[in-house]
């Protein structure tokens, strides 16, 4: 019987940048909550519109589908067992 290794798509380095995409994209959706007042006739443009709401979060949520499209795409290294 011919010992065969399965070559898998996803190896442990993949899921690393896996879940660091996913928790990049999570602290984006995070600085993202917020804003609003208890008072519902009052408007307070200073908490809605800050510049982590609308500069840093979005930030944060591309480069984390970025790193989450590069653990997808990344090959894994290939060993040479054949020698």
């Amino acid at each position: 019987m011919e010992n065969k290794k399965r070559n898998f798509a996803f190896q442990p380095d993949n899921y690393r940048w896996l879940l660091i995409g996913l928790a990049i994209n999570i602290i984006g959706f995070l600085c993202m909550i917020g804003g609003a007042t208890e008072d519902p006739n009052k408007f307070d443009a200073d908490a809605l519109f800050s510049p982590i709401r609308i500069t840093l979060a979005p930030f944060l949520i591309v480069s984390g589908y970025v790193v989450i499209i590069y653990a997808i795409m990344r090959k894994p290294r290939s060993t040479d067992e054949s020698n």
